[in-house]
């Protein structure tokens, strides 16, 4: 029985952090799956009704641009639904950056990606 889809843990871990072990292990997880529908990810992102969650995986796909074909169409959904006002990517104080076309501060060790460093 399946109980969800690549999709749906893609918006999951983006929308509830705390339950995907933190963003590097997120952000490895998510970057060994060839293919989300992306389609789908808007629908549950939509239904889910967070702007948060929009930005977050408006922010992911972006980054994944190339790798994940996202096409403008699909960033645009996103953007959307996105905040209208500035928030944060996590409550952890750390240095940020915002990230205007989402609206998002994120930290720098995200934008970085820090963690390839440690390689």
């Amino acid at each position: 029985m399946r109980v969800t889809s690549l999709e749906r843990t893609l918006v999951d871990v983006l929308d509830a952090p705390d339950k995907g072990g933190g963003w590097e292990e997120i952000w490895r997880s998510l970057e060994m799956v060839e293919f989300f529908d992306l389609d789908a990810v808007i629908a549950y992102v939509k239904n889910l009704g967070s702007a948060l969650t929009a930005a977050r995986a408006g922010f992911f796909l972006e980054q994944h641009r190339e790798t994940l074909m996202v096409e403008d169409k699909h960033l645009d959904g996103l953007r959307a639904l996105a905040p209208a006002q500035p928030r944060y990517f996590e409550r952890k104080r750390e240095p940020r950056k915002l990230v205007s076309r989402w609206n998002l501060f994120v930290p720098k060790r995200i934008l970085k990606r820090d963690w390839e460093a440690k390689e």
